[in-house]
């Protein structure tokens, strides 16, 4: 009985959480379509060649207007970097597309308190700064090189297609009118239902390990595991434990928010709260994703400097809040069970469920659900797509169909070039390789023998007399 009883705390804990926070995931994944229906993922691909310092701030904002799950994140890093991108760059948009979006700052906000909010966006900036001067002045072009070559294999990781689909607007015209016509009404719809495909799973369980935690763990294991009664150990500790904590959780994305809220009210530091909400980046099933696609070394090479990153980015923002007085005097996260009243929170709840609705509706009567299964393919799926001639966005609306498929002929060949989604989502065009899957699987074995894949044009080029390219950006 007493562990019924204890599920049942749980349960009501991560209920309570769930509505507290319900509005303002809307909210965040709503203004995220908007943003990514607007913005042309092969824009963000030409801007992102090198991995000089205003490329890496280009990489940064468009990561963060660019949001994504962890997952998708790092899936579209890698296609970037096949791309043209550099390393560094797309290892920025990968930080800023997780750490520094709109409705990760919202949920701190109201679980926590604004100050974690600010102290996000100010520290998301210096992680990046330092990331990329760790891939600067640590990793060799060598290796740059050969995550390349392990890169373009295309080994399959997680969130494939969703990474893979550019559902932005392709009509032209102004923001305002894109926006508002219907293609913007159908790519908003069809991008907000696959966020909320990407990172319902986490979310679902971060707010569950957050449940049982505050209804299981006691207070005084968590106060003697950050060091609550040694004030400056507890900030030395915090940043360092933070990261640890968020690596074996297996919660990623905006999941880790509410499980950052127990340990806040556990004694965790404020530096160690920040730390450990970047780390969502390096939880165990990310690394072993790291590793398909990049190779055994650099998968060391990222976590090591993911990390190192993380606890001095920790204690930057511990140290510059505590000094200007930010650091919240209580630890008052809602992690208690509140029940549903006639509030704030009820009101928005309601506006923004009938606003997610509409858009659901919106999503389902134009051909949402079967690109929702071509997404759960993986890049095979969207290749798919694009040889039945998915919109994704463009002319009538975000996957509709183009035209009749006459199914006596099968599917129509797409034109090479390939259809706009398949460009869009891999970039690897050559003018040797008409087919699709040339398309997937890089140049053919007798332009592999003898030439390099550039990354950054798309083209064969000859190796080096050392037999070692040097095109790949760092």
């Amino acid at each position: 009985m007493r562990v019924l009883s204890g599920l049942g705390h749980a349960l009501v804990l991560a209920g309570s959480m769930t509505w507290e926070i319900t509005w303002s995931l809307i909210l965040g994944f709503t203004l995220s379509a908007i943003v990514q229906a607007v913005v042309r993922r092969e824009t963000i691909t030409q801007l992102l060649g090198s991995g000089r310092p205003k490329t890496v701030a280009v990489a940064a904002g468009l990561g963060a207007a660019s949001s994504s799950c962890s997952y998708a994140a790092v899936a579209l890093a890698r296609t970037l970097f096949r791309r043209g991108a550099s390393f560094v760059a797309a290892m920025a948009f990968e930080i800023a597309s997780t750490n520094l979006v709109i409705e990760l700052g919202i949920i701190l906000a109201l679980l926590i308190s604004w100050q974690f909010t600010l102290a996000e966006f100010a520290g998301g900036p210096i992680m990046i700064v330092l990331v990329a001067l760790g891939f600067r002045l640590l990793v060799g072009q060598r290796l740059i090189d050969t995550a390349f070559q392990q890169a373009s294999q295309g080994v399959a990781g997680s969130m494939e297609g969703h990474a893979a689909m550019d559902m932005s607007i392709k009509s032209g015209g102004g923001f305002w009118r894109r926006l508002l016509s219907r293609d913007g009404y159908t790519a908003v719809s069809h991008i907000f239902v696959m966020e909320w495909a990407a990172v319902i799973r986490d979310i679902a369980g971060g707010l569950l390990i957050a449940g049982a935690i505050g209804a299981w763990v006691p207070d005084r294991f968590w106060r003697q595991l950050f060091l609550a009664g040694h004030p400056l150990g507890a900030r030395l500790w915090g940043p360092v434990i933070g990261p640890v904590i968020s690596l074996l959780s297996f919660v990623c994305s905006i999941g880790n928010v509410p499980l950052a809220a127990v340990l806040w009210n556990g004694g965790i530091s404020f530096g160690g709260v920040v730390a450990f909400i970047f780390a969502d980046l390096i939880i165990i099933p990310i690394l072993i994703i790291y590793r398909k696609y990049y190779g055994t070394k650099m998968m060391l090479v990222i976590l090591g400097i993911f990390y190192a990153t993380m606890v001095v980015s920790g204690y930057i923002v511990e140290f510059v809040f505590g000094g200007l007085g930010l650091i919240p005097a209580t630890r008052a996260a809602k992690v208690s069970v509140t029940g549903v009243h006639w509030n704030y929170t009820t009101v928005l709840n309601i506006i923004f469920l009938l606003l997610a609705l509409a858009l659901l509706i919106r999503f389902l009567r134009s051909g949402g659900p079967r690109m929702l299964k071509m997404m759960g393919r993986g890049v095979n799926g969207a290749v798919l797509m694009a040889r039945r001639g998915w919109r994704g966005g463009a002319g009538g609306g975000a996957g509709e169909p183009r035209g009749r498929l006459d199914s006596s002929k099968g599917p129509r060949p797409p034109r090479h070039p390939a259809t706009a989604i398949t460009t869009q989502a891999f970039g690897l065009c050559c003018h040797r390789l008409p087919a699709i899957s040339g398309l997937l699987q890089g140049p053919s074995p007798s332009c592999r023998s003898a030439r390099h894949w550039s990354p950054r044009s798309g083209s064969p080029r000859r190796y080096r007399a050392a037999g070692r390219s040097s095109s790949v950006r760092r």
